[in-house]
């Protein structure tokens, strides 16, 4: 049965009504919530707010790096050190190394470009982080439904977002409604701020409908994939960061790694993949598995025990592929919008920031008796503030990498290194990309295999065992999340022409080809699913839609 059936039958919804209603509680939500509590307070005026996240509680879907750039959140918390904020262990150095198969080139510290310098950061666990903020918007009076999946936007007759729904709970994967039955709920706000990350689902359909992304670049993507560690103790080097370029990928394919030293002997490390990348024999989780066997990324981690694993999209394409953030009852905020600065690798604080300068417009807008209209403060609030300055020096920074890895790191030596240098804060010359992601793979039979070794479950490991330490669960009995707009395209079409690159692309072995008597299906394991969205974006055919899973699915990701 269709949402638009349930409801026919078992309807109508039960409703909640708020000033405010915002979806997701990572940083860019909270922050959305948290500032706008805080002005209520300080310009005595009631506004209700609740934020919606799909996860079991804050921070247990947030993945990131990361290092933490604290000038947004000290902007939001001057005191948050007090607060007990988990910023605990400052950057104590960088290092910046090109690879090859056996060895690395390290970059000297004079050399290195502005975005590769963290003095004054922090490396976090940014789940940690978005947990301690979701208990300070509490303390402020903001209501948090965790495990609660906004699944539906709720639009008026005059096309404007009135609110959305919560995913239906206790449909069976025929589709039909079992015992627990229950309908989602419809929450209703003045204003309705979107803070999904990246690639969000209906941050997406909200673009599309409005057309927010009209004379933009198209928007780009890569996935990272990361693993926690615990190692001896005399490996330990708290507060170190290194990123890497060069090997294993090739020089015309956009990628690169991290890893970073947190305190208490965990080391976080991983490895992006730029999504517009042409091979379809290519696999991120198999090259972020090679990645970790090199002599520079080895010494720090072997002998010790991975603890975690998880895989996100990355919104990449930074101020040239930023979309219209406001429409008709709501806006875009953080990585819903595609604020992150992919040269610096870093994209909370634009996601605190963000959610900042939303807010300021949505008590401005409240004070003034406004609902459903557009929030125009807040772009123009966008286009004054230090991270606009800080997007507009970074605007080409991807878009060089689509000329091949040399042209990319030579373009960045000059406008992060040389520029500055010379007193200039932005580039000269702007640079636009016109294609999207997913139609650069070409054929299988027009590009080399790939041979990766067998995992050897110590320091490399496969698929499964990886989604196992990410804690994934999904209630089984339940219509799959990842949606196929045609049936027969998987085999007819992404088989045929590019040998399958959904077994490929996704790191938690969700998709595989299955042979049951000499025919080809797809099977498509969603209780896998890690949400990073990397199908919905990398998909060649575009036939893959990701949609909410019942409330609480996911990854339960612990200190990562």
């Amino acid at each position: 049965m269709t949402s638009e059936e349930l409801v026919a039958q078992y309807g109508p919804r039960e409703s909640m009504d708020y000033d405010v209603v915002v979806v997701g509680g990572g940083p860019a939500g909270l922050a959305t919530a948290i500032r706008i509590k805080q002005l209520a307070a300080e310009k005595s005026q009631e506004i209700s707010v609740v934020v919606l996240e799909k996860g079991s509680e804050p921070g247990a879907h947030i993945l990131s790096g990361a290092v933490m750039d604290p000038k947004a959140i000290t902007e939001l918390f001057p005191n948050w050190k007090e607060l007990g904020a988990p910023l605990n262990q400052p950057v104590s150095g960088d290092q910046v190394l090109f690879l090859n198969e056996t060895g690395a080139q390290d970059t000297p510290q004079w050399l290195i470009p502005q975005c590769f310098h963290n003095h004054g950061n922090y490396v976090i666990s940014l789940g940690a982080v978005t947990k301690w903020l979701g208990e300070q918007a509490e303390a402020l009076g903001v209501e948090i439904f965790p495990g609660f999946a906004a699944a539906e936007v709720i639009y008026d007759q005059q096309g404007r977002v009135m609110g959305v729904s919560t995913g239906n709970v206790g449909v069976g994967k025929d589709g039909e409604p079992h015992e627990g039955f229950q309908l989602g709920m419809a929450l209703h706000g003045k204003y309705t701020i979107f803070a999904e990350g990246s690639r969000g689902h209906l941050g997406k359909q909200l673009i599309a409908k409005y057309q927010l992304d009209a004379g933009k670049d198209p928007q780009t993507y890569a996935i990272g994939i990361k693993e926690l560690w615990e190692v001896p103790a005399d490996k330990a080097q708290p507060g170190l960061v290194v990123h890497t370029a060069g090997w294993p990928m090739d020089s015309d394919t956009y990628g690169g790694g991290f890893l970073y030293h947190l305190e208490g002997n965990k080391v976080t490390l991983g490895f992006v993949v730029g999504l517009d990348y042409k091979n379809p024999w290519l696999s991120p989780f198999e090259e972020m598995q090679r990645w970790k066997t090199h002599p520079s990324i080895r010494k720090h981690i072997e002998g010790g025990k991975r603890l975690g694993y998880g895989a996100r999209a990355i919104t990449a394409g930074g101020l040239l592929s930023l979309p219209k953030t406001v429409f008709p009852g709501g806006a875009l905020v953080g990585c819903d919008a595609g604020y992150l600065n992919a040269a610096r690798i870093k994209g909370s604080h634009a996601a605190i920031k963000t959610g900042m300068l939303c807010a300021d417009a949505v008590v401005d807008a409240l004070a003034a008796g406004r609902s459903l209209d557009e929030l125009s403060a807040y772009p123009a609030a966008f286009e004054q503030s230090w991270l606009r300055e800080e997007l507009d020096q970074s605007r080409n920074f991807k878009t060089w990498f689509k000329k091949g890895n040399t042209v990319g790191t030579l373009m960045t030596g000059i406008e992060q290194w040389l520029l500055p240098k010379l007193g200039m804060k932005r580039p000269p010359w702007t640079i636009h990309r016109d294609q999207p992601d997913h139609v650069y793979l070409r054929p299988a039979a027009e590009m080399p295999k790939i041979s990766y070794p067998k995992p050897d479950g110590k320091l490399t490991f496969d698929r499964l065992s990886s989604v196992f330490v990410s804690n994934t669960n999904h209630e089984e009995n339940q219509p799959a999340h990842l949606t196929l707009k045609d049936n027969r395209v998987p085999v007819q079409v992404n088989l045929a022409k590019y040998a399958g690159p959904e077994s490929r692309y996704c790191p938690a072995g969700v998709y595989e080809f299955v042979n049951d008597g000499g025919t080809e299906r797809l099977q498509i394991n969603a209780q896998n699913c890690v949400h990073c969205k990397t199908c919905d974006i990398k998909d060649p055919t575009q036939n893959i839609v990701w949609v909410t899973p019942e409330g609480g699915g996911g990854p339960n990701y612990a200190g990562m």
